[in-house]
């Protein structure tokens, strides 16, 4: 009995000594063991809103320390709690669970906020940060003299997420650009199509057409920072916490539009290089200010996202200077740039059910900035519009198989990744974005195109017939289309004809 007896007294004075601690720190013993249960715990504690790793440590770093030793409870912006005793504020798990995202929350307590909200008709966040806003968060906990701090303040300048959805559908047109004219002058080349003539020049491509996003980002930015200040999606950005000058960010810009133009130039060709400083233009100095002043601003911004493409079919025709693409008509307008211009289709439809869901779930915000978007002018329109764009993806996806760009499997792959657009477009149209049905559209766009993009790379025209040769032995089929002649030989065959033809005449002449 006597060891059941000093565990007795040494729980009572480990409890005596919890309790005196949280006395002196202000937390209740009640409100500590909820603590503990609800975020130490917890399932998701390596992704609270604090960036530190592990629940407990982050709970209790969120709480601010003061000079005397004694933790507050941190304050949100723009609201303030006096507490007329002058004592510290408790700490409560309500609290710190409030501090967290409901994308960073565990899945239970994510769903009881998501029911919370849906009770107190708040509607619900169901676009994440994107990553301008979580580069600046990362800058802004930086010091100030920090090499890193500026790299990630200027890297959020650049909207990477988008840059980089811009660069993919340059190269994988770069990529789909049938290249098979090159084996007419060759009959020992192997039959499968490569990429390009150049591996220098994709190189080129990607760094030149990246450096032009990042400009024309910047310049965006840089224009309406006090707009973007008025809306949760765009508060975050460098420019408006001022993490980078408006005169770094011009100065960035000016670098970053050089720069990329000067690589599409000496790496690609004069034609590329015009569509990428119009598309520079056209985003900066066009569809920005139209955003304040009529809905068509959209379909400019759809205009702008279906260029990169036929910069990326321009740039693999300019390589082929053999097949009489010398200038910028033969490049934009002949009969093989018609590839180039479906593709360039995808992405003008591709705009409206991934932005006009979008929109829709901030649409309050847009009218309060005064942003003149669809999604508050004509709600009902914007949902037509979407699920029209979605449906057209068909006939787009149809006529590049038809041009004989890509192979049967692109037919079976688009169908599908066209079928879930659509469906999800035909639901949001149904209920006008409500139920879930704006998150589900956005996220079926985000994971629709990369599917169309890299299926088209894996299906190209030809790709797999040499593997296909190669694994079964099939012999390769003659080509009776084109006749390889030797340059010497023919010159050779023709002044012997000459001859022959002279002796005939002098023969005939001196018989007569």
């Amino acid at each position: 009995m006597l060891p059941l007896r000093r565990s007795g007294n040494q729980s009572s004075s480990v409890r005596r000594f919890w309790s005196s601690s949280h006395r002196r720190t202000g937390i209740a013993e009640n409100q500590a063991s909820s603590l503990l249960q609800k975020t130490y715990f917890s399932g998701n504690r390596l992704y609270d809103s604090t960036g530190l790793k592990g629940g407990f440590i982050s709970s209790f770093a969120s709480l601010n320390s003061d000079q005397t030793g004694q933790f507050s409870k941190p304050q949100p912006t723009n609201q303030t709690s006096a507490n007329p005793a002058g004592s510290t504020e408790t700490v409560t798990s309500e609290s710190i669970a409030t501090t967290n995202t409901p994308d960073q929350l565990p899945h239970r307590r994510r769903k009881r906020l998501k029911e919370d909200a849906s009770e107190n008709g708040q509607a619900e966040p169901v676009i994440p940060p994107d990553a301008s806003a979580q580069l600046s968060n990362l800058s802004s906990a930086l010091p100030t003299t920090s090499l890193r701090r500026k790299l990630a303040a200027y890297f959020a300048l650049t909207k990477p997420r988008l840059s980089f959805l811009i660069v993919l559908s340059t190269t994988s047109a770069y990529g789909m650009y049938p290249i098979s004219s090159l084996l007419t002058l060759d009959p020992a080349m192997t039959p499968l199509p490569t990429l390009s003539t150049s591996t220098l020049t994709f190189i080129y491509l990607t760094a030149g057409t990246f450096l032009s996003c990042c400009s024309a980002n910047t310049l965006n930015m840089m224009f309406e920072p006090k707009y973007d200040a008025l809306m949760s999606r765009t508060r975050n950005r460098p420019l408006v916490r001022g993490l980078v000058s408006r005169r770094g960010a011009l100065l960035f810009a000016i670098a970053t539009a050089a720069t990329g133009l000067g690589l599409l130039y000496i790496g690609t060709n004069p034609t590329t290089t015009a569509l990428s400083a119009a598309n520079i233009f056209l985003y900066a100095f066009v569809y920005t200010p139209l955003k304040r002043i009529h809905v068509i601003n959209t379909w400019v911004g759809a205009v702008v996202g279906g260029i990169p493409p036929l910069m990326g079919w321009v740039a693999a025709a300019g390589q082929t200077a053999t097949t009489g693409h010398d200038t910028w008509r033969d490049m934009l307008f002949s009969e093989d740039s018609i590839g180039g211009w479906l593709l360039g289709a995808i992405l003008f439809a591709w705009q409206f059910p991934h932005f006009n869901a979008l929109s829709h779930t901030i649409r309050d915000e847009y009218k309060a900035a005064g942003y003149r978007m669809l999604a508050w002018v004509n709600p009902a329109q914007n949902a037509r519009v979407a699920l029209r764009y979605s449906i057209l993806m068909f006939p787009i996806s149809i006529g590049l198989w038809w041009v004989g760009v890509v192979g049967h499997g692109f037919l079976v792959g688009s169908t599908f990744a066209n079928g879930w657009l659509v469906r999800e477009a035909y639901g949001f149209w149904k209920h006008q974005g409500a139920q879930g049905t704006a998150r589900g559209l956005f996220w079926a766009s985000i994971w629709q195109l990369p599917i169309l993009l890299v299926g088209g790379l894996v299906t190209k025209k030809g790709l797999w017939d040499g593997v296909w040769r190669n694994i079964f032995g099939q012999p390769e089929e003659e080509d009776d289309e084109y006749v390889y002649y030797d340059e010497e030989e023919e010159s050779a065959v023709e002044a012997a004809d000459k001859s022959h033809s002279t002796s005939s005449r002098e023969s005939t002449l001196s018989t007569a």
